[in-house]
């Protein structure tokens, strides 16, 4: 009784859990858990004080996927969750704002932190899939297949192990089979279709007026970068728009 007494005040002179059993009169640590902060109300979830009312805040880039692959397995383990502690707490601010009917500052925190995690998890499906294809040849991941969904429409499909094959498996096939009459699937996929054009020709001509202002501003910039970066952008129909502006010239 008395070493277990011991444990559990030196548990909670340094913050942690520790998980003890006694063994023939001694103490045996099974088990570190580090914790956070200990707080006694929900400011873990708020951004800190000096931050609250300002406009802006200042923060650093997100983590890149060369950063991430230098880190053990450890770290990324614990990057993670200061990822995703950060994650809920903008979350927060930002419904506080909407519903102080303020203006939530430098929303692309947000941004950041959810590519950072983004990036994480690449990294760590990397590294699995290094391994099993190290250890059993497979890659390790859940196999998916394209398939033609109710609604015409490609979809991916992640395929799942059923103690019954689907040749004889009546449930399986009553939840893939969505009826749908023909003619309304031929009018939503034309609909669609009629959707994606749109869209697709607004960005082009959002990057033709964009273009356009580029060599308005820049007239001495790197053509071919231009050209690179804009693949669909005609370069000399741009120049040949009335909105083009070129630069004057003068004899000498």
């Amino acid at each position: 009784m008395a070493n277990f007494t011991k444990a559990l005040h030196l548990s909670k002179s340094y913050g942690k859990s520790l998980f003890s059993t006694l063994r023939n009169g001694h103490i045996c640590n099974s088990r570190m858990i580090s914790t956070t902060l200990y707080l006694r109300d929900f400011m873990a979830f708020f951004d800190d004080k000096k931050n609250w009312g300002a406009t802006e805040v200042k923060s650093g880039r997100s983590w890149q996927k060369d950063d991430l692959r230098i880190k053990s397995n450890p770290d990324l383990h614990k990057l993670w969750y200061v990822l995703l502690k950060e994650r809920n707490m903008l979350l927060t601010m930002e419904q506080e704002c909407k519903e102080q009917m303020k203006l939530f500052p430098s929303p692309e925190r947000l941004d950041k932190v959810e590519e950072s995690m983004e990036n994480l998890e690449e990294v760590v499906r990397e590294r699995n899939r290094a391994y099993h294809e190290l250890e059993r040849g497979e890659i390790g991941e859940q196999p998916k297949e394209t398939i033609i969904g109710p609604f015409g429409l490609p979809e991916e499909y992640k395929m799942t192990e059923h103690s019954i094959p689907k040749e004889i498996n009546a449930e399986w096939y009553k939840q893939q089979q969505i009826k749908c009459d023909p003619r309304d699937v031929a009018e939503f996929g034309r609909k669609y279709r009629e959707k994606e054009f749109i869209e697709k020709r607004r960005q082009h001509k959002r990057d033709f007026n964009h273009v356009i202002g580029l060599l308005n501003r820049f007239p001495k910039m790197d053509m071919e970068a231009l050209k690179e970066q804009y693949p669909d952008v005609d370069i000399e129909k741009a120049k040949a728009s009335r909105k083009y502006k070129p630069p004057p010239v003068f004899d000498d």
